[in-house]
């Protein structure tokens, strides 16, 4: 990631490691991670407008479009993992904390049940709610709230009657749907009242995947 700013080596440190927390550190494809993934970043002061050495409004702004680029790339890594046909995206809202809220949608997102029943087209409400119970992060059951696209799964920890046919149909036409514009599954999760918030990007889990890692030696 490259731009022209002019900002002190500590603070674009602190913002770079801020916006990986919130991008890169938030995607999974398969769990694994390779020994070089890396995130390079610079600045190199030639934008001729004031240094930015302190905290305040100019720091936030520049550390809102880091973030915005680095959530861009990293979507696109999942995306594009092996075999992949959507791109899923997990909102957490009501944890106790951002770390909380970190946790759960990682554990929902990385869930290896919950990304295969995408690829089935089958709205499972059970294994989001097992993924999120098991994120490490206490919550009451009748907190949770389910929701897949439209379609409300679950509500003060009890599941709800919803159109199944039209939810499946919701995810067939994620895979099927246009490369970056309408290939998106979302599923958000709330867990309580708390102030934590946190998204989380993979993909489904299909059969090529398998052919591809099988086939593939490094």
């Amino acid at each position: 990631v490259t731009c022209d700013a002019a900002v002190s080596s500590h603070l674009w440190q602190e913002m770079l490691s801020r916006a990986a927390n919130r991008s890169f550190n938030q995607i999974t494809v398969d769990g694994d991670t390779s020994t070089n993934d890396s995130l390079i970043a610079l600045a190199n002061g030639q934008s001729r407008t004031p240094a930015i050495t302190e905290k305040g409004p100019e720091a936030d702004k520049l550390e809102a479009m880091l973030t915005e680029v680095c959530v861009h790339l990293a979507k696109a890594i999942a995306r594009d993992g092996e075999g992949a046909t959507c791109l899923v995206e997990v909102q957490v809202s009501g944890a106790p904390d951002e770390i909380s809220a970190s946790k759960i949608a990682k554990t929902i997102v990385g869930s290896s049940l919950v990304k295969a029943a995408i690829f089935g087209r089958d709205p499972n409400w059970g294994r989001i709610a097992a993924a999120a119970g098991r994120a490490g992060v206490p919550f009451e059951q009748e907190n949770l709230r389910i929701q897949l696209g439209d379609f409300l799964m679950m509500e003060n920890g009890q599941p709800l009657a919803f159109d199944k046919s039209a939810a499946s149909n919701y995810l067939k036409a994620a895979a099927e749907g246009e490369y970056l514009k309408e290939d998106t599954v979302l599923i958000q999760v709330s867990v309580g009242n708390g102030a934590g918030f946190a998204k989380a990007w993979g993909c489904d889990l299909s059969y090529d995947y398998v052919k591809i890692n099988a086939e593939y030696t490094t």
